[in-house]
């Protein structure tokens, strides 16, 4: 499946946006993804269907705790599952923009 992304590999379209694309997407990020990496897929698309935009680190952290529990809230269960820049590489996954306070 081809589809438009920028220079960075986020969706240019996210319409385009499906669970074969994260998955494409996941393993050219050499990430395979497992039920751990969808919950969080699902969590970060409604945080942006409620607030149009893609929660920086802080805030996905905070997210991540009030909805799946201080287990999985914090940086370094993110940072397994998303390796380098969690919540940059989960949005592109799950076909949102570019968190903009990411460096």
């Amino acid at each position: 499946m081809v589809v438009a992304t920028d220079k960075e590999g986020y969706l240019t379209n996210m319409n385009d946006w499906s669970e074969a694309v994260a998955t494409e997407i996941a393993c050219a990020e050499g990430i395979e993804l497992s039920d751990a990496h969808w919950a969080m897929i699902t969590l970060v698309r409604q945080f942006y269907a409620d607030f149009e935009v893609s929660p920086a680190m802080r805030p996905l952290v905070k997210l991540t705790r009030e909805n799946l529990g201080p287990e999985q809230g914090n940086s370094l269960y993110l940072l397994k599952l998303f390796p380098g820049s969690p919540a940059k590489l989960l949005a592109k996954i799950a076909g949102l923009p570019r968190p903009t306070n990411c460096l």
